[in-house]
């Protein structure tokens, strides 16, 4: 297939570009290189005569109308999206116009391409979501989403989220667009931009620094390694109903917490310090307005109607991710100098835009 990836100069955007590439699918990929995009994260296939880069913004219609008429693509794997909730609570406005209005946009421009090919029945619109429309699960370890989770989104991101998820239903329903969706659980692994919680741990322990963990580091999150990720989207938009949401799950429920000091113990093992752990480094801050409590997915849609499961428990891809950074300084050491990398955000009290 030509493929149509937006964000994938992103974190979980370039694993489907360098998984797709490496089955032989022709991509396109469509990034605005905003400040978490890396055109680093996809050198391994610049080269390659499948791939071609088209440096745009989804909020730009022009933009999009003369791509989709350029490479008319067989399918769209939508990723492109601000993701990061800290940032969504002390700047919700930038969410509001990428991941809703720059989604409606997208819509309109695959609909009207679609159109124009006499609307074939093999064209695909996969939409990329996240788990966190569904809000916050009870401690309860037998309670966790499904397809049919009722949404009850609690921060801007993830409100967000819910609207271009519900956006893309109605597309389907009032217009007939072809598509897939699907929602994750927590991703990590190789590429993470640093700024989310594994790579930051990682990172502030290699340099001395506290480990910051929210709260007391209770709340439980479902964690997806990113390739295994990647597997299970292509497996989605090739296999998927039309119309079709699937959940993706890595199996691996830990608290924060627990994740935190499992990321100290690989360290402590492969790049000891001279002496202590790296756990002497744990600090508590003060807690994420609204942090929701827990997350943890039911994969049993996936797996029995496409046959899908993670291949990477927790512990085997956080034991690569640490070696991928330590490997890699070459890569995450710029991107710290880039904007808020490395200071507190999602206070709520930042300058409301």
């Amino acid at each position: 297939m030509k493929l149509l990836v937006t964000g994938g100069a992103g974190f979980i955007g370039s694993a489907v570009v360098r998984l797709a590439a490496s089955r032989g699918h022709r991509i396109v990929n469509l990034d605005a290189l905003t400040y978490a995009a890396c055109l680093g994260n996809v050198a391994s296939v610049s080269d390659n005569p499948l791939y071609v880069f088209e440096h745009a913004d989804i909020r730009d219609r022009a933009a999009l109308d003369r791509i989709f008429a350029a490479h008319a693509p067989d399918a769209v794997m939508h990723l492109a999206a601000e993701s990061h909730v800290d940032r969504s609570i002390d700047g919700p406005g930038d969410f509001v116009e990428t991941n809703i209005t720059g989604t409606y946009n997208l819509l309109e421009a695959a609909r009207s391409h679609w159109e124009a090919q006499d609307r074939p029945e093999s064209f695909r619109f996969h939409h990329v979501s996240t788990d966190e429309v569904f809000g916050s699960l009870p401690a309860d370890p037998a309670v966790k989403f499904t397809e049919t989770t009722p949404y009850d989104p609690r921060s801007p991101y993830s409100a967000s989220k819910a609207a271009s998820d519900h956006l893309v239903r109605a597309w389907q329903e009032t217009y007939g667009l072809p598509v897939v969706l699907s929602n994750c659980s927590n991703n990590y692994g190789p590429y993470h931009f640093p700024e989310k919680l594994v790579p930051v741990v990682i990172l502030n322990a290699l340099a001395g620094k506290e480990l910051p963990i929210y709260g007391r580091g209770e709340n439980v999150r479902d964690w997806l390694y990113v390739e295994d990720h990647a597997d299970a989207l292509l497996t989605v938009l090739e296999r998927g109903a039309v119309g079709r949401s699937y959940n993706i799950g890595g199996e691996n429920e830990r608290t924060n917490l627990d994740l935190v000091r499992m990321i100290c113990a690989i360290l402590d093992e492969i790049r000891p310090k001279p002496e202590g752990s790296y756990a002497d480094q744990i600090a508590f801050v003060a807690d994420r307005p609204g942090h929701d409590a827990r997350y943890a997915i039911d994969p049993s849609r996936i797996r029995q109607e496409l046959g899908w499961r993670p291949s990477v428990t927790v512990e085997e891809g956080l034991r690569r991710t640490v070696q991928w950074y330590l490997d890699n300084e070459d890569w995450w050491r710029p991107l710290q100098a880039r904007d808020g990398v490395g200071a507190r955000l999602g206070t709520g009290r930042g300058a409301a835009r």
